[in-house]
């Protein structure tokens, strides 16, 4: 009777062990543009593996320096190709790929940007314009290069009408508190079902031709604990349960 209670607990702490080594939890660095999607697709990788996945959102260029700092990240997610890129070429990231392209849309809870946004952006109606910050954030450097097409972008500077946010969430939350009444924001922040954007305002999706394709790419951190559950989690970006959210926040595959 010992023998038998002796080999059920044996085989009780081998069953919990076993699932403690199934069950890991990932810690992602994602670009703040992507949050939304991310998030979602996250919680359907987490159905599918038991395993769990912690975000920590913000720029890209902030997000760079936290790795660069020891930041205990698995994965990176940028809003860019180039800062990736670079984790690669240091020798601090590999498995690079391209998960995402991202759409800029100028968006005003106030003004009638979807008619005309040039003529609305060379008029006077409005105090600041909210773009993220160029040095950052991508998409605050295709909001510079679509201002310069319009032959806006020294002339605003020069009257101190550009709001700079640090990521593109803090410049989303600028337009809407109005604090800057039009902005340059992630088509998928107001694509999201859940946006507060929703019913308020309008929005022009910019051109492609007028920017820099904004292509996403995603890493594997070199120095990665948890390196299967991360490789598991980048490999599920090809996935079609990924690929559907991924287009349904506005974002199109990289070309």
């Amino acid at each position: 009777m010992k023998k038998l209670v002796a080999t059920a607990l044996l085989g009780a702490t081998f069953a919990l062990n076993l699932g403690v080594a199934q069950a890991e939890t990932i810690t992602v660095a994602v670009a703040a543009n992507f949050t939304k999607a991310i998030t979602e697709i996250g919680q359907e990788w987490t159905k599918k593996t038991g395993n769990e996945v912690r975000f920590s959102f913000g720029a890209t260029g902030g997000l760079y320096a936290q790795i660069n700092n020891g930041a205990p990240f698995d994965a990176f997610f940028s809003a860019d190709t180039k800062t990736p890129k670079k984790l690669v070429d240091e020798g601090k990231a590999t498995d690079y790929f391209e998960y995402a392209q991202g759409k800029l849309a100028l968006f005003s809870t106030r003004l009638p940007v979807a008619k005309d946004a040039e003529a609305v952006i060379k008029g006077d109606q409005y105090t600041h314009i909210a773009i993220a910050n160029p040095k950052g954030a991508p998409y605050g450097t295709a909001a510079v290069e679509v201002l310069k097409k319009m032959g806006m972008y020294d002339k605003l500077n020069e009257q101190k009408k550009i709001a700079q946010g640090e990521s593109i969430t803090a410049t989303f939350q600028f337009v809407l508190t109005d604090n800057a009444q039009l902005g340059f924001v992630a088509l998928s922040q107001i694509m999201d079902p859940e946006s507060p954007a929703k019913g308020k305002g309008e929005y022009w999706v910019v051109p492609q031709a007028d920017y820099t394709p904004i292509n996403q790419a995603a890493v594997l951190i070199k120095n990665s604990k948890h390196e299967a559950a991360a490789k598991s989690f980048l490999n599920f970006m090809h996935s079609p349960e990924a690929i559907a959210v991924i287009k349904r926040y506005g974002y199109e595959l990289p070309k």
